[in-house]
């Protein structure tokens, strides 16, 4: 059994940070690609950012030069420093991973979401 444990959500006024952490744990072999997606009232669910297992990124242009994906391997963990915030960023953030559960098998896993509201 895989669970990804997200944390760091709550509200902050707009130009503020927050930064969000995700935790990975149960039976893991390895961990590919790590990312942020995000969906607010009305709206699609859309990527935020991404991270390799390499370190490489990739970010969506609205949060582009304001967030930052990082990762710690190690623990498991994926971290999204947000600056800057903007009451459009105001959504649930989810943490996603595609983890191998053995060598040559794996799916994607998500988290249970966690609320970032921006406002004054």
């Amino acid at each position: 059994q895989v669970q990804l444990v997200e944390s760091g959500g709550g509200l902050v006024q707009p130009g503020g940070s927050l930064r969000l952490s995700c935790a990975a744990s149960g039976s893991i072999f390895s961990i590919n690609a790590m990312g942020w997606y995000r969906q607010a009232p009305g709206k699609q669910r859309e990527l935020v950012a991404a991270i390799t297992s390499g370190g490489s990124t990739n970010y969506a242009d609205s949060v582009k030069g304001r967030f930052t994906i990082s990762r710690d391997n190690a623990k498991n963990t994926v971290y999204l420093q947000m600056n800057s915030l903007k009451p459009e960023d105001t959504a649930v953030y989810y943490c996603n991973a595609h983890i191998l559960l053995g060598s040559d098998y794996g799916d994607d896993y998500w988290g249970q979401g966690t609320q970032v509201t921006v406002s004054s």
